[in-house]
């Protein structure tokens, strides 16, 4: 079996008896390891040869996708290329050796960076002070979310425990909510995919003492700006409640317009995302919260240290890169890259909202749907022509969304020979839809069954060994 293609693990490439490193001749001594602390039975490794490990790894990495290999609009997560002065700047060895409990006075140089981010995403969102314990962009939800419950308790408003979460907000939203203890109340979107005002004053003459909050994306997860924010803003403000902004699709608002202008109170950012670190996988990531002047002293504890100290300096160095000037060219660019894609795209893909978008669009599938070819057999098939399939499936307003997220980096001729891919699969959906739903054909692994792998997972060796036994 050919390991470049197929991708063995490691435990099948093994031979009894050979090594890939040999210990040097023991001049200390013996030493007998307690009992207590020894295993049973020896440690089921793999026995290779280094070049045989070199390889398997290498040949493993040439199947990842990442920003630095190909297009990745990826919508609503922004993945951005992250220049590689950042991972210089990263790479530092005045920064490399930082331990969390080493002595203030030896740790000066890392707490000015901060102070000097934490001025920096103030001038950028309009806000007063951020905290930079939150690790990722969930976690700056949850404490956000904690600092506006504070807030309340501290006025002796309990009772205030529901939070407005727009039907098309990420799934965070509510999660977040869900997990700081506080009930999810859902406004519905109009027919032009925002925020339905009549439903929002609905909600407040019903519930008004007890909103907590209403959060919100802008633009949404449509890639829609909500034109109605100041009067949002008032309506949750006027009742007691705060503004909360998920800060993950900031990146087309950079240098056009600040969520603290708006009336927000709280939000946070993924710094991983509009601030260029690559990310996915889990990691790596941070979220720091912002808060309007007043809310600062109602941060909660959520961690006796700070969040992913290179990601900051990650993010620094970009701010820094671009200057006043030129990060002013980020969220328009970004958004005339995905009006460009959309525009040349509608003819043969449904556009269920159309008009001016933003940093992102969503299609509801191919527009012929007589075919039978569905928004994931695209995705699939995007695969075989060397691009990472936009987001799926989500916003759930649509049937077969299909978002597109194209950041500003993005030259025009990437944009194009993306345009050109969309529109061969939209014509071999009509041509061969069998090739389409049967993609893809020219990655290590085919069509897996979704469901199987989601209800039974193979994640040991040892498991996968006994069942094919």
């Amino acid at each position: 079996m050919n390991n470049r293609l197929y991708g063995n693990l490691i435990f099948e490439l093994s031979k009894q008896g050979r090594k890939g490193y040999s210990l040097p001749h023991n001049n200390f001594g013996e030493y007998t390891v307690p009992e207590e602390l020894c295993r049973a039975e020896d440690a089921a490794l793999p026995e290779c040869d280094e070049l045989t490990v070199v390889r398997h790894y290498t040949n493993l990495s040439n199947n990842n996708f990442g920003v630095d290999t190909g297009f990745y609009p990826l919508g609503s997560c922004t993945m951005k290329y992250n220049p590689k002065i950042n991972e210089e700047m990263a790479s530092l060895p005045q920064f490399q050796q930082l331990h969390p409990l080493q002595p203030a006075h030896t740790t000066a140089g890392a707490n000015a960076l901060m102070t000097l981010l934490e001025k920096s995403l103030c001038t950028l969102t309009g806000l007063a002070h951020f905290t930079f314990k939150p690790y990722a962009g969930a976690h700056g939800e949850l404490t956000g979310l904690m600092t506006i419950d504070n807030y309340h308790r501290s006025h002796g408003d309990m009772q205030r425990k529901k939070v407005i979460v727009p039907d098309s907000a990420h799934g965070t939203n509510p999660a977040s909510a869900a997990v700081c203890g506080l009930e999810i109340v859902e406004v519905k979107s109009n027919q032009h995919g925002m925020v339905d005002l009549d439903d929002l004053e609905r909600l407040i003459a019903q519930h008004g003492s007890d909103i907590a909050a209403m959060m919100m994306t802008n633009p949404n997860t449509l890639g829609l700006f909500e034109t109605s924010i100041p009067k949002i803003a008032k309506l949750v403000h006027d009742c007691g409640g705060l503004m909360y902004y998920d800060g993950a699709n900031l990146n087309p608002m950079l240098g056009v317009c600040r969520p603290g202008d708006m009336g927000f109170d709280v939000m946070h950012i993924n710094l991983h995302k509009t601030f260029s670190t690559p990310h996915g996988g889990g990691g790596p990531g941070s979220g720091p919260v912002g808060v309007r002047e007043g809310l600062q002293e109602f941060f909660p504890f959520v961690s006796p240290y700070y969040g992913n100290f290179a990601v900051m300096m990650r993010a620094y160095a970009y701010i820094l890169t671009l200057g006043c000037d030129q990060i002013k060219m980020v969220g328009p660019l970004a958004t005339l890259n995905a009006n460009y894609i959309k525009e040349s795209l509608k003819d043969v893909y449904e556009l269920p909202i159309d008009g001016l978008c933003c940093h992102e669009f969503v299609f509801d599938g191919l527009k012929d749907k007589s075919t039978g070819v569905t928004t994931m057999d695209v995705a699939k098939r995007l695969l075989d022509y060397g691009y990472h399939a936009p987001t799926i499936y989500f916003p759930l307003l649509f049937h077969e969304s299909l978002m597109i997220e194209p950041t500003e980096n993005e030259s025009k001729e990437t944009l194009d020979g993306f345009i050109a891919v969309m529109r061969k699969i939209a014509e071999e959906a009509k041509t061969d839809p069998e090739l389409v739903k049967s993609a893809p054909h020219n990655t290590p692994i085919g069509r897996v069954d979704d469901v199987l792998a989601a209800k039974h997972p193979v994640t040991t060796y040892k498991q996968l060994r006994n069942e094919q036994n």
